[in-house]
């Protein structure tokens, strides 16, 4: 919208200037060459200026003080230039009357402006300028706060994704909030001052965490009465600061996302990451290498995860149906743990269905031996 109206002002001044430059020219009786260069010269700059600005990409407004910045810078230039067009309008004898000179600047001096002040409504985010009273510094989305609610202090691991460099943004713990986590440390219940405590004292555990940025607001609650509960100010105090809420309370969540407030919910995170595999499960891999252990073999699943297999020593180059029996996750990666059972000789089944050999059963080494007879014998 901003951007917009600069923009609006700019044609408008532009053909303003035009209007009493022709004007004069021609009530005075110039020379039609100063006609032409005011229109060319105008008319020309502006168009291309315009163009420029129009086919660029667009990123977000500037603020007052930068556009005044950039206005002060754009007049310096100006001055420069001005200088140069009365060194061109010299040296190459175009012989431009006073008043076209002064068309000429002056619509200079227009254009360098709107670039200026274009460049830095665009630019702001990639460069940074620091002088008195002025800074225009990037702006990282991911800057949002990060609203905790009192589930999400009492389960604590918070404390840990935070430390894990996942998020970069500051935690913020309202006032109200605070005073909740009191009132439920104090209850009689004693399973309720109990998870009222923990929530303490994981507060005081991230406040003298290093890594982490938090701190108590005391901002008051926007639209939001003083009785009200504390699910409903924590949603418009998050909305208000254009925060992140940060709980584990699925119908907080889903009155938040009602309300267009984003939810980082503690257990969706949880469910992200939990185990491709469990224990018990099928699970078909490659025998690459020899394991450790004397009877183990290492394959490896599509996304690198190793598998350790025991029993599959012997199997190296082939394909195996494993047991999953265990998976570890570390923070150098995830590791899978199952079991290879070798096909077992069937010593149950009665001798009758046995096929018929001619020769005695040797029970030792589970096979019929031939005998001149070639009959079995009776049992």
């Amino acid at each position: 919208m901003l951007l917009n109206f600069i923009r609006a002002i700019f044609v408008i001044s532009i053909i303003a200037v035009l209007f009493v430059s022709v004007s004069i020219v021609t009530g005075k009786g110039y020379a039609d060459q100063d006609f032409v260069g005011i229109v060319v010269i105008g008319l020309g700059a502006a168009i291309l200026v315009f163009i420029v600005d129009v086919f660029t990409p667009r990123k977000q407004m500037i603020n007052v003080v930068g556009i005044f910045f950039a206005l002060l810078v754009g007049t310096v230039i100006s001055w420069g230039l001005s200088y140069i067009i009365n060194l061109v309008n010299e040296a190459y004898d175009v012989a431009l009357s006073e008043q076209a000179l002064k068309a000429a600047k002056i619509m200079t001096g227009i254009c360098i402006c709107y670039l200026v002040v274009s460049f830095v409504i665009r630019t702001k985010d990639d460069v940074r300028f620091v002088i008195p009273y002025v800074e225009f510094a990037k702006q990282n989305k991911s800057a949002r706060p990060l609203v905790l609610d009192t589930s999400v202090i009492i389960d604590g691991r918070i404390a840990d994704l935070c430390e894990t460099k996942l998020f970069d943004a500051p935690l913020v713990v309202p006032r109200f909030v605070l005073n909740e986590l009191q009132l439920v440390a104090d209850s009689a219940d004693k399973l309720k001052r109990n998870r009222g405590r923990r929530g303490l004292d994981m507060l005081n555990k991230m406040q003298t965490n290093t890594f982490l940025d938090i701190k108590i607001d005391d901002t008051p609650v926007p639209a939001a009465e003083e009785n009200s509960d504390v699910d409903h100010k924590l949603v418009a105090f998050t909305k208000a600061c254009d925060g992140r809420l940060v709980t584990n309370d699925f119908n907080l969540a889903k009155v938040a996302q009602l309300r267009e407030v984003d939810v980082v919910n503690i257990n969706d995170i949880a469910n992200s990451l939990k185990p491709i595999v469990l224990p018990g499960e099928p699970m078909e891999v490659k025998i690459i290498k020899p394991g450790e252990e004397a009877t183990q073999g290492i394959g490896y699943l599509d996304d690198g995860t190793m598998v350790v297999v025991e029993n599959a020593r012997e199997r190296i180059g082939e394909v195996v149906l494993l047991t999953v029996t265990s998976s570890l996750q570390t923070s150098a990666g995830r590791m899978i743990f199952g079991r290879f059972e070798r096909p077992k000789i069937d010593t149950e089944t009665p001798q009758a269905a046995r096929p018929v050999a001619s020769g005695n059963w040797d029970n030792r080494r589970g096979s019929y031996r031939r005998n001149n007879g070639g009959h079995r014998p009776a049992q």
